[in-house]
Formats: structure tokens, C-alpha cells, sequence
């Protein structure tokens, strides 16, 4: 578990002892108790999903620690996990997305009638920070409106109204940094109205991946490019399952990336890598590789000015 203790240091809670390092000590642990040195850390794994673990603000931690740590850095995470952001960087660049509505606490909250005329029934209401389909609502009308607005803002202060997009949902893997390669193509199927939480985690019958799904091949090129493009504009780093929507006419549409995707042997993220050739245990290896490789190019860059 993570504790936050202050801003400078955060601690590391288990059963046995409590541990901390601090800004600029390369992944020094030191035993909160008797101040003894308890070894370094060489590379972190970071595997928190949404706020306050995937949205830049423990990556900043660990670059103030000194610390490798795999996956995107801050301005990546951040901007991975801001779905209103994201959206409006693919947009301004050309990648194409469904239609969208940002919402902040301090507006005036337009009405069903409104937003509908804009996006088209049914549409999603979320959180614009937020994972896991935690705060999603599909709505249908105006009851259904009110109470989605009032479930998203549970959870943001900002939130995203986007319209309901008819067609496969697939998601694309990638790896790397500078010259990223992608996988094969996946698809969900849910059984559920949508993919919601309780679909991914609760339900084991909530939906069926398809990996590899079957696509012409043209298709499935052009899904991989638009991946690998999504994952550099959003200034992503390491690992990045990108979202798609695959409709009728043959289009493409982005939905979004996820920065620190599901790493269990079942996960969509290593399963197709697996199918595409690299085994969990080569990923993780080569996962660590590139942060390594990330951190020793930073550690030349200059930090200050005399």
C-alpha cells in the first residue's frame, strides 16, 4: 500500500515495517522506524489504475525519487487519463473520434433536449478522469441524463457526454518509446448493455475478447497505424492499449488510450502481444528495458543552469 505521508516523501506500508525514499534518492529505502538503509529500488512497475496512481501524479513521484519506473511519464499519464484532453489533442491532429461535449462544475448544465440534438440517443456520460468504466452511464432520456450527470460529478469535476458509436469495439497493443510497434487486433464483445465495471470485473460471463479478431488485413493495418499515432501524439511511453471503434462503413474511430492497461495473464494488453509473438514473461522484460532506457537518456539531460 502507499501511504502519502507529506508532500516530499511517500511511505511504503506492509506488514512487517514501514519504508520511505525521498526526492533525489535513487531509490534509497530507508526503514521509517530506525532510519537504516533497507536497499534501493532498481526499476518501479507502477500498476495503479485511474487517479492518483495512473494519471502522472505517482510518476512524478518517482522521477523526483530518481526512480526508472515503466510505462508513460508525467505529461503522458496526465493526458492519457483527461479523456476531455485527449480528445481534443486527437481531434486538433486530424484522428478521428466520435463527437463529444466537455461539462465542468461551474457551467450552466445544458439539458437532455440539448446535448441529445448534439450527439444524437442514446449517448455515455463519464468522468473525465476516471478508469475502468467507473461513473459511466448510457442515457436515454432525461431521467436517465440527470442522474448520469449527477453520478459523473461524483467522481470528476469535470465530465464528457459522447455519443453512442454503433460498431465493433477493438483495442490495439503497443510497445516502445520513441519507435513504438504495435500488436495484433482484439475485440470485446460484452454481454452487458455496454462495457461497465461490473462487466469487466464482477460478471466473468460480461464479455468475450477475441484475440486475434478477425479483420481484412487492410483493416487491420490501418487499426495499428492509427494506434501507433495515437500513442505518440499523446506523448505515451513504454506500454499503451489504444480503444478503437471499427463501424460498418469501414471507419475508424479512437475512443482512447490506457496508459497502465490490465497486466494480468488474462489481460487484453499482454494477451495480445502473446498472440502477436512476444510471451508475458518477454514483455515484462523488455518492459524494464525501456525504462531503463528512458531514464539513462534523461539522467544526460540538464537539470538546472549556473
Amino acid at each position: 500500500m502507499i501511504d502519502a505521508d507529506s508532500p516530499e516523501q511517500i511511505s511504503l506500508n506492509n506488514s512487517q515495517n514501514r519504508i520511505t525514499f525521498a526526492p533525489e534518492s535513487n531509490g534509497e529505502i530507508s526503514s521509517i522506524e530506525n532510519r537504516q538503509n533497507n536497499g534501493s529500488i532498481d526499476v518501479a512497475f507502477p500498476i495503479l489504475h485511474g487517479p492518483m496512481g495512473e494519471d502522472g501524479t505517482v510518476q512524478g513521484f518517482l522521477k523526483l525519487a530518481n526512480i526508472p519506473f515503466v510505462g508513460s511519464s508525467v505529461l503522458g499519464s496526465a493526458v492519457g487519463m483527461d479523456k476531455d484532453v485527449m480528445k481534443r489533442l486527437l481531434r486538433d491532429a486530424g484522428i478521428p473520434i466520435g463527437k463529444f461535449l466537455t461539462l465542468r462544475d461551474s457551467d450552466s448544465i445544458p439539458g437532455f433536449s440539448e446535448v441529445s440534438s448534439l450527439l444524437g440517443s442514446p449517448f455515455f456520460v463519464k468522468p473525465a478522469n476516471m478508469g475502468s468504466s467507473v461513473g459511466v452511464s448510457k442515457v436515454h432520456d432525461e431521467t436517465s441524463y440527470h442522474a448520469a450527470v449527477d453520478l459523473a460529478f461524483s467522481f470528476d469535476l469535470k465530465i464528457i457526454a459522447e455519443e453512442f458509436i454503433s460498431g465493433k469495439e477493438i483495442e490495439c497493443s503497443v510497445l516502445g518509446n520513441s519507435n513504438p510497434i504495435a500488436s495484433v487486433i482484439g475485440e470485446i464483445k460484452p454481454s452487458h448493455e455496454f462495457y461497465s465495471y461490473d462487466a469487466k470485473y464482477l460478471d466473468e460471463k460480461g464479455a468475450i475478447l477475441e484475440i486475434p479478431t478477425i479483420l481484412p488485413e487492410n483493416v487491420a493495418d490501418r487499426a495499428r497505424e492509427i494506434a501507433i499515432r495515437t500513442f505518440k501524439l499523446l506523448a505515451a511511453e513504454g506500454l499503451g492499449r489504444v480503444d478503437m471503434f471499427l463501424k460498418e462503413n469501414g471507419e475508424i474511430l479512437v475512443n482512447e488510450i490506457n496508459t497502465i492497461p490490465g497486466f494480468t495473464k488474462i489481460s487484453m494488453y499482454p494477451k495480445l502481444w502473446e498472440a502477436s509473438g512476444i510471451t508475458y514473461t518477454e514483455l515484462i522484460d523488455r518492459l524494464i528495458q525501456l525504462a531503463m532506457e528512458r531514464f539513462e537518456k534523461e539522467k544526460k539531460l540538464k537539470t538546472s543552469y549556473l
